[in-house]
């Protein structure tokens, strides 16, 4: 089945599929590749954008590291980011959250005084599939890794949590979760969490004006995922999943939305990898994050073989992507 290395090729797959239609309007998005969206990866190699890019440092950095606490984790994970960003690669419209965040890295300043305190955006959870992919974590170490390597260049407690819960989808489809029943878990998973602060992984991070303790802080972020979440149970009880997806869920520019509507994409017809995927794509939104992340989840529970065989050549990054997905296979 090979779970690890379909959950890494999705994700890329996505990314490269959303890459175009990523600025468009929905209707112009469908005059060129119909309501499906794009189905075809284009190009020799077919290009990914820095969700891929950031996801491989993140990977690269646990497979690199002799132990998985924060110690030793924070100073890989600062040098893997601050290469990826002076790549001459980094050409692919990267989000000023992490350019900021990393710019501030590089000067050596403590990570709680570089990161953007107030930002929510997706590019701290588009990257973090392979916290879900490295076998042998302990529960308390995948939640602290998830959240940490977020909270690097996004703040947020919302970015914190949205990004434990894609590495726990992840985690979960590739063990044999059925699909149905993703959603109830990730529900439960925010109610057991709500007021769980990694103070081993998050330092004092918590600390600002008008917040009064570290498990304040924390609940916000785990309820604007619960209602996020929540929204993705509507839209798929309405039975209707014709239209624009962001419509419905949020345009994922913002953590819990990328993560929203990622799932509704891939729970439409989650045995149907690259309908999901065109399905993301077609979005009016941020459509490249929404595509990859549901690669991530089709590919974690359907494993390599869900994804058509010439496509494993024609991925930019396919001896990166395969490197890892050999490890943790």
């Amino acid at each position: 089945m090979r779970a690890a290395t379909g959950s890494l090729f999705g994700l890329a797959y996505g990314d490269s599929l959303g890459k175009p239609t990523e600025f468009q309007e929905y209707a112009t998005i469908v005059a060129r590749y119909g309501p499906g969206g794009p189905q075809q990866l284009v190009g020799e190699p077919a290009l990914v954008t820095d969700d891929t890019q950031m996801a491989l440092a993140v990977g690269e950095a646990l497979l690199e590291v002799s132990a998985v606490t924060p110690a030793v984790l924070e100073p890989v994970l600062r040098r893997r980011f601050l290469e990826w960003a002076a790549s001459p690669e980094n050409d692919r419209a990267p989000g000023m959250t992490c350019l900021r965040a990393i710019g501030n890295l590089a000067d050596g300043r403590p990570w709680t005084r570089a990161t953007q305190p107030d930002s929510k955006g997706c590019g701290a959870n588009m990257r973090v599939t392979p916290v879900g992919l490295v076998p042998g974590l302990t529960d308390d170490q995948r939640a602290g890794v998830a959240q940490f390597q977020a909270a690097l260049t996004h703040g947020h407690p919302t970015s914190l949590a949205a990004s434990e819960l894609t590495a726990y989808a992840v985690l979960w489809l590739r063990a044999g979760l059925a699909p149905a029943s993703l959603l109830a878990a990730l529900r439960e998973r925010c109610a057991e969490q709500r007021k769980v602060y990694r103070g081993d992984w998050l330092g004092e991070l918590w600390q600002r004006p008008a917040v009064s303790s570290p498990e304040e802080f924390i609940a916000r972020g785990w309820e604007e995922c619960a209602a996020a979440l929540d929204r993705v149970g509507d839209a798929l009880a309405a039975g209707d999943h014709s239209g624009d997806p962001c419509l419905r869920t949020g345009a994922g520019w913002i953590a819990e939305e990328a993560l929203a509507t990622a799932l509704y994409v891939y729970l439409i017809s989650p045995e149907e990898p690259v309908a999901v995927l065109g399905r993301g794509a077609a979005s009016s939104g941020d459509s490249d994050s929404i595509a990859c992340l549901a690669g991530a989840f089709a590919g974690a529970a359907l494993g390599i073989t869900a994804w058509p065989a010439e496509w494993q050549t024609q991925i930019e990054y396919a001896d990166r992507l395969f490197r890892l997905g050999s490890a943790w296979d």
